[in-house]
């Protein structure tokens, strides 16, 4: 047994051996591969750069203009491997195996770590040394186009070249300074403002100089730079004249790029997104903001929120192959928009829609056919939109207008939204059809009525071209409207308009937030997010790193938070031993944490409340800066603030329990750490621990008689409530309650109720038995109510007789007293009071013989001394 076990142990070790040669060996390739894949796109992007940015381009006639030609040649000659995605994410199975095998004891037969960036060999060899080499020389002539190109190779690491960010300073600044070029401007005031590579210390007035050098010569980069540490104040006051002028200027750009595309725009598809997000937030799954509280995705069991797309994709194409239409137009509706994680697929798109309309219209005449299945109409029209606006634009197909016109129109049959407003482009801007505004729209007005969003957009356009006030007001409602929906076009409108103030107030801070959303929103145009995720999802990090700081100094709060979460060093509250670590160390680019605090704080001033809280995190524990907890409370405090982290509200219970920071108060840690539960419920086994303990050191401090304020109850001070309004909280606390219990009866259950054997309702009918109690209750207690009030009442009328007879008597009392006097005036004889052996109120002679004295009850309501 034991001579078995050995066996297995040596396989095991030269399993993982071999595993770790291999992924030495691609760990290396990729690295290689990946910079040597970066100059054919370098050198893309530097032409787009030189049309949009002010760089002079490749000049030709320049000084040692044949051996850049030259370098050229030998650089284009480096193996380029083919694109390898990144591998799809390993299940629990998969990870727990990864983690098993790294935690096998290796008796130093594993292969060494892969080497980092920073290791990697400063020696080049090959067609990389020959064109360096050329480049060199060519750059002695002071050839931009060379000197340019040097630095990018240090810099980014192009063609496997070792970064070298000092070499990469140096030519960056020689060009900015001796040529005036805009792009090297922009690279020495990034180099500045970062501090990256530490070529040089951060020193945001040169950062600042730099960038507005260039974005004065039209750089956007640099334009959308200056415009961010002008609205944030970095470097700088804030200015909102001065940040809304620069964002304006990127805008318009954006504008002028998305009208250059195929009818109804460039296709927009969003690439900004934050890597903590996809593990639940920088605090995990549960603990974070974004997956917590009001936040939190909250999905049935059945539910498939949480599926990944290649599996909703898999399902989809089954029911599609099985004949559900919904399933196809769907598919066709996920490759044709495309997302994160899957690229857009026109033509999958376009044999996706085909299968619906085939099903609703016959392919030879086109007529539909004659016993549609339910439902099947309106998905066959939205496709039909789909289909016609793939013809309109060209996407997947040669641009065809009356192509596109014949799908339109068989959508408008069936008030298909999106075909109404795509004949309503055509009318409008004559394509394949002669030009009628008019005719455009109503089109334009039917699709409106759906709330289709891009019909919103060109009425608003139509009524603000009038310039009417009546006019203006109506297009300022329209693309409002469409603002809902988040429309590029409509999002500049209300820019211009709010910041020129026609039809709208003039609003400085307003019309910034719109260039600044208009101007991001370009991504192809203005930034690197598509690089620096490939380079991410390729384990490039230092290549992310880099790209994302470029789109982090340009104020996207997403770049932001990428960059601090990348270099946190704490990440995990529960670090790892070394041998389950599944990351290799980071490299020394990667461990900046100066750097890490100031994207969390400029992440943090754009509202992202997780980012507040890692700021505390770094004050309190002195990360990246001298420890304040002052400031570590004011950022708890802050985040706490409307119940939106329960993290911090845990932090600052900690900080009262222990008197960190704080006063030491039991009772206040108490009711931050209830409050935290009270925000995340999910907070419950850490908070329930923490008072446990905190409840044990409060007793023990009253037992002590120690100064700590104990946990204490808290005071409640209870309303006196009339009779009226016990009542009516009686009523309204009982039907919150059948609500409630309906409400849970029917999460868990369905209409019908849980059925027995037989298939009928168990309990003679489901829930219908609640309901029947609660009216009798309810009319028990409205009878009840009812004939309090009627005693009172009754009441109320007894008292009101028995003084209206009281009275009464009172009165004929004295009408009997003056009848009495007036019989015996004159005479000499005493008055009745004082007459001999008389007494008491009627005097000897006893009541009046008319008096009838009213039966007052004994001792009641009304009776004598009332």
């Amino acid at each position: 047994m034991r001579r078995w076990l050995v066996s297995i142990f040596l396989l095991l070790q030269v399993v993982a051996f071999a595993r770790a040669v291999d992924q030495h060996v691609i760990a290396a390739d990729e690295v290689e591969n990946k910079a040597s894949t970066e100059p054919a796109t370098a050198v893309e992007t530097d032409i787009v750069e030189a049309i949009h940015n002010g760089y002079n381009g490749w000049t030709a006639y320049q000084p040692g203009w044949e051996q850049f030609n030259d370098a050229m040649a030998e650089l284009r000659k480096v193996k380029i491997p083919l694109y390898r995605k990144a591998k799809k994410q390993l299940g629990l199975f998969g990870n727990l195996i990864q983690y098993a095998m790294k935690a096998l004891p290796s008796l130093r037969a594993t292969a060494p770590p892969p080497p980092t960036p920073e290791h990697h060999s400063t020696t080049i060899s090959g067609h990389l040394l020959e064109g360096v080499k050329l480049l060199q020389k060519s750059a002695e002539q002071n050839n931009t186009d060379a000197i340019y190109l040097l630095a990018q190779l240090n810099f980014f690491g192009n063609y496997s070249h070792p970064r070298n960010f000092d070499a990469a300073f140096q030519h960056y600044k020689r060009l900015a300074d001796f040529s005036g070029n805009s792009s090297a401007q922009y690279m020495v005031g990034l180099m500045y403002a970062t501090g990256i590579g530490e070529a040089v210390e951060r020193d945001q007035a040169k950062a600042l100089l730099y960038h507005t050098f260039a974005a004065n010569a039209g750089h956007t980069r640099s334009e959308m730079t200056v415009a961010a540490r002008h609205a944030m104040g970095i470097g700088v006051p804030k200015s909102c004249e001065v940040a809304s002028r620069y964002y304006k200027r990127v805008a318009d750009k954006a504008m002028a790029w998305y009208r250059s595309g195929p009818p109804g725009g460039m296709t927009l598809s969003p690439e900004a997104y934050r890597i903590s997000d996809e593990f639940g937030g920088v605090y995990g799954e549960g603990a974070s903001v974004i997956s917590s509280g009001i936040y939190a995705l909250k999905a049935g069991p059945h539910s498939d929120a949480h599926a990944a797309i290649d599996d909703v994709i898999e399902y989809l194409d089954l029911m599609s192959q099985k004949g559900d239409f919904k399933a196809s137009y769907n598919l066709g509706r996920i490759y044709y928009e495309g997302q994160r994680g899957l690229e857009r697929n026109v033509d999958l798109a376009r044999r996706y829609f085909l299968t619906v309309t085939s099903k609703y219209w016959r392919l030879k005449d086109g007529r539909a056919v004659d016993q549609p299945k339910p439902g099947l109409d309106k998905y066959a029209s939205k496709a039909a939109g789909y289909i016609g606006r793939m013809w309109l634009r060209g996407e997947g197909v040669k641009q065809d207008f009356k192509n596109a016109q014949r799908w339109f129109e068989r959508g408008i049959k069936h008030g298909d939204a999106q075909s109404q407003w795509g004949m309503g482009v055509m009318n409008l801007h004559a394509l394949g059809m002669k030009k009628n505004v008019a005719l455009a729209a109503g089109y334009f007005r039917a699709a409106a009525d759906q709330d289709f969003n891009a019909a919103h957009v060109a009425l608003g356009a139509l009524h603000l071209d009038q310039g009417s006030p009546e006019d203006l007001k109506v297009a300022n409602h329209y693309f409002e409207a469409a603002v809902r929906w988040g429309n590029f076009e409509a999002q500049y409108y209300i820019a211009e308009m709010t910041h020129y103030g026609v039809g709208r107030d003039k609003t400085c801070n307003l019309a910034m937030t719109y260039y600044k959303s208009v101007a991001e929103r370009a991504e192809p145009l203005v930034s690197s997010w598509t690089e620096a995720n490939q380079a991410y999802d390729d384990g490039d990090h230092d290549l992310a790193l880099l790209d994302y700081v470029m789109a982090a100094e340009q104020g996207y709060e997403k770049a932001q938070n990428n960059v601090a979460y990348i270099l946190d060093p704490t990440q995990s509250a529960l670090p790892l031993p070394p041998g389950l670590k599944r990351q290799s160390p980071k490299s020394g680019l990667l461990q900046n944490n100066a750097l890490a605090l100031i994207y969390w704080t400029r992440s943090a001033i754009q509202s992202n409340i997780d980012s507040l809280v890692k700021m505390g995190d770094y004050y309190l524990n002195g990360i990246g800066t001298d420890r304040a907890v002052d400031k570590a409370v004011q950022c708890y405090t802050g985040a706490s603030e409307y119940f939106q982290s329960a993290q911090a509200l845990f932090n600052l219970g900690w900080m009262h329990e222990n008197g960190v920071g704080l006063n030491q108060d039991f009772h206040l840690a108490k009711r931050y750490y209830d409050q935290a539960l009270e925000t995340n419920e999910e907070a419950y086994l850490p908070v329930t621990l923490s008072l446990l303990k905190l409840r044990a050191r409060s007793a023990w401090n009253t037992f002590t008689n120690g100064r700590i304020n104990s946990i204490q109850d808290e005071p409640s001070k209870r309303k006196d409530w009339s009779l009226a309004e016990w009542i009516a909280n009686f009523l309204q606390e009982d039907a919150y309650y059948y609500e409630d219990d309906d409400g849970a009866y029917e999460e868990y259950y369905d209409g019908d109720g849980i059925t027995g054997s037989d298939g009928q309702p168990l309990g003679g009918g489901g829930g219908d038995e609640f309901g029947d109690e609660g009216v009798v209750e309810s009319l028990v207690i409205l009878g009840l109510a009812a004939a309090i009030v009627f005693l009172m009442y009754y009441r109320a009328q007894r008292q009101q007789a028995h003084r209206q007879a009281q009275e009464e008597a009172a009165r004929r009392l004295l009408q009997q007293q003056q009848q009495d006097g007036a019989g015996g005036g004159g005479g000499g004889g005493a008055p009745p009071n004082q007459q001999a052996g008389g007494g008491g109120l009627f005097g000897g002679g006893g009541p009046p013989p008319n008096f009838h004295p009213p039966q007052w009850p004994a001792a009641g309501p009304g009776g004598l001394g009332h």
